[in-house]
């Protein structure tokens, strides 16, 4: 008896499942190509990408520019480690250091880097300048956070299934409930704490929006404490949110600010983390560092990501579509029995499904969306993440939003 001959995807996925680890559920779908806000599968079927690589693609799959940068960087020099000086990390901490108004930069590769980067840069400061006793300082976190899944990340997190069975956790650490002033005042009392850190918007948890204030006030907080504001941008920031760092709508600077995904243009792994002086001094030679942090293939790249960013408007795009998203998918709520409600900010936004977080409503509903041509991906069981490329335009905006809506009207006849 014959056996059934494979298409292309379904050799992509059976191999991925036979020899990858199983650390990740994705849509049944293998991607081969991109080029701005589409993507086109392994059998050449087009889709738009309404994820973005959970946000490290803000400008565009294999944007000309950045891909240019790249390539002629690539065949000069790529890695020196930093057991020497390369002609690039010097104009990248300038361009970096001017460009998000900081006096120093920290160069790492993964968002998550980026976080242990914070703690750790936050801890010495509380050392060495606040003067906390020794292995006694603290960092407080927001319930349903998410930066990763290091060791000290799921130490940080309130969701099981990242962190039962890793255990035993990191210690220093505090969680308590986001968007809650009373709480973090409370949990500010004590004097070893050094630092708060959060997402100005939580991403992985459903695109989760805090009142108006919040941040301003829990800056003002720390402030008062004499504690670090950390800002959590990896997925926020470089104008996703409709302004350069989600933390601009309230004039909030953080005292350390963590950058990652977009800042590459989605063709690396780059992260940066920046404070001043006064925080950043703190580490000496050898207490911190990374093989391929701040190497020259990764600055050349970051500069031209970031110099597209602000060429192109695309926080002032961000922000105008993002208006149009929320406003069709709300029109669209009014009367859905699938649809509950929409929430975000600029182009990272939710759409919430009348589901109970076990049902597989949202699941069915991306299988859906991507049969139509549409890629995004569930949350939390019942929430949806949009957050396509901010190259997009309004027209393609409104196509994309046509597909969500046929999409979910058929889901309201079954």
């Amino acid at each position: 008896m014959m056996t059934e001959q494979l298409t292309r995807s379904q050799e992509a996925i059976a191999l991925e499942e036979k020899y990858g680890a199983h650390n990740y559920h994705p849509l049944p779908v293998v991607l081969a190509r991109g080029e701005g806000v589409y993507v086109w599968d392994v059998e050449g079927k087009k889709y738009f990408d309404f994820l973005s690589a959970y946000s490290a693609v803000n400008q565009g799959h294999c944007h000309p520019r950045i891909i240019e940068a790249m390539t002629k960087q690539a065949q000069t020099l790529t890695l020196t480690s930093r057991a020497f000086y390369n002609d690039k990390l010097g104009e990248f901490a300038q361009f970096m250091t001017e460009y998000f108004g900081y006096d120093r930069v920290l160069p790492m590769n993964t968002g998550v880097e980026g976080g242990e980067t914070a703690i750790k840069l936050c801890r010495k400061w509380g050392y060495t300048v606040k003067g906390i006793p020794e292995n006694k300082a603290k960092i407080i976190f927001v319930q349903h956070n998410f930066w990763g899944r290091t060791l000290s990340a799921i130490s940080t997190s309130n969701d099981k299934g990242s962190y039962q069975h890793f255990g035993p956790y990191m210690t220093g650490f505090e969680i308590i409930p986001y968007n809650d002033l009373k709480s973090l005042a409370e949990a500010l009392e004590d004097k070893n704490v050094a630092g708060f850190m959060l997402e100005p918007i939580q991403g992985e948890a459903g695109v989760v929006v805090p009142d108006e204030g919040y941040l301003r006030e829990a800056y003002n907080l720390c402030k008062a404490n004499n504690v670090l504001f950390i800002a959590d941008e990896v997925q926020t920031g470089l104008a996703r949110t409709g302004r350069l760092l989600a933390c601009d709508y309230e004039d909030v600077k953080p005292d350390i600010l963590i950058l990652g995904k977009a800042l590459s243009g989605g063709t690396m792994p780059v992260s940066a983390v920046l404070a001043n002086d006064e925080i950043m001094l703190t580490l000496k030679p050898g207490q911190h560092g990374s093989t391929y942090g701040g190497n020259p293939l990764a600055c050349a790249v970051t500069m031209e990501a970031l110099k597209v960013l602000k060429e192109e408007n695309l926080a002032e795009n961000a922000y105008h579509l993002g208006k149009i998203f929320r406003k069709r998918m709300s029109d669209l709520a009014e009367y859905s029995k699938v649809l509950f409600a929409v929430r975000g900010k600029g182009l990272l936004n939710a759409i919430i499904i009348n589901d109970t977080p076990e049902s597989e409503t949202a699941w069915n509903i991306c299988l859906k969306l991507a049969e139509n041509g549409l890629l995004a991906k569930p949350t939390h069981g019942n929430i949806i993440r949009f957050a396509p490329p901010l190259t997009m335009t309004e027209k393609q905006l409104l196509e994309c939003c046509d597909i969500i809506e046929k999409t979910i009207k058929e889901f309201e006849m079954q």
